[in-house]
């Protein structure tokens, strides 16, 4: 945790940070169903209030926001923890919004891809293309669990589905050369790998899993995996639940580090400041926002 300094507190259950032109953070405040915008001063201002459950967040070619909302979750205080539990009572499907930074308006772009329904969107990452890959985490409900998987939006707003299926898949990033598409799945703690043949489209895998894709690495011991940043090496940061903290994945697989935070349910992060040499870190459950020096510079986002 060398370095580790809070910007801001008092978030309900941050996720989704963005690092913006102006030098201000972005988020997603999951609980509260808002947008918000942390300046550096770590005074915090209202972008829009999209309700549901706003999860991921990616800044668009065209300067306007786009979120994944899942649709809302009901929550639970455990040891001084904020935590997700289970689909919220008036859930009703998740969505794909765009939202305008500067005057917070709020447009749905999709609920289905076809007959497929949309949810729990979690998290998207645009393409050199100008289309976006997101990831739906599905829902957990009672006694059963949504069964979900990978879309793909493209720069004329087409959605389809492009891999399926996967175990509650979170995190999503593209490689510095933009051919291969990494996945987190959440509650197997697995980053897997898809090869691209170009925007939207997935090369068929040959390895064991039934959506093609190619095993990375897993956590072991009690970990979930959450969303995640690349740096420019090409190695996958994959916010890691429980264990607390961000598990540094190199592009061959191994392990090459395991950064520490002080609360279990660290949930996302992103790079900015000069030469993208910062890491912005959302600790969700202990609702804080705060940012450290990085070794390596992040990897420039397409937008």
């Amino acid at each position: 945790m060398t370095g580790l300094e809070e910007i801001a507190g008092g978030l309900r259950f941050p996720e989704a940070p963005v690092a913006m032109p102006d030098g201000s953070i972005v988020l997603a405040e999951i609980a509260a169903g808002r947008i918000t915008r942390v300046l550096p001063d770590g005074r915090t201002e209202t972008v829009a209030e999209p309700g549901g459950g706003p999860n991921g967040l990616a800044l668009g070619p065209d300067g306007f926001l786009y979120c994944c909302n899942n649709g809302g979750f009901e929550w639970t205080e455990q040891l001084g923890m904020l935590m997700p539990h289970g689909a919220a009572r008036d859930w009703a499907g998740g969505s794909i919004q765009r939202i305008d930074p500067t005057s917070g308006r709020v447009e749905t772009l999709h609920t289905h891809a076809g007959a497929v329904q949309l949810r729990g969107p979690n998290d998207l990452v645009f393409d050199a293309a100008g289309g976006f890959w997101f990831t739906d985490h599905g829902k957990t409900f009672a006694r059963s669990r949504d069964v979900t998987g990978v879309f793909y939006v493209d720069s004329a707003g087409h959605i389809a589905e492009a891999i399926f299926p996967l175990e509650n898949p979170n995190g999503i990033g593209l490689s510095p050369d933009g051919t291969r598409l990494y996945v987190a799945e959440t509650y197997t703690a697995k980053l897997w790998a898809f090869d691209l043949d170009g925007p939207g489209r997935v090369r068929p895998g040959t390895g064991f899993a039934g959506h093609g894709g190619q095993f990375v690495y897993g956590a072991g011991g009690f970990a979930w995996f959450d969303s995640l940043a690349i740096d420019a090496a090409g190695h996958v940061c994959v916010a890691t639940i429980g264990a607390g903290g961000i598990s540094v994945i190199a592009p061959d697989g191994t392990l090459a580090d395991f950064v520490a935070t002080p609360d279990p349910f660290t949930t996302n992060l992103c790079f900015g400041g000069p030469e993208r040499r910062t890491a912005f870190i959302t600790l969700s459950g202990s609702g804080k926002l705060v940012r450290m020096p990085w070794p390596r510079p992040g990897l420039k986002l397409a937008a």
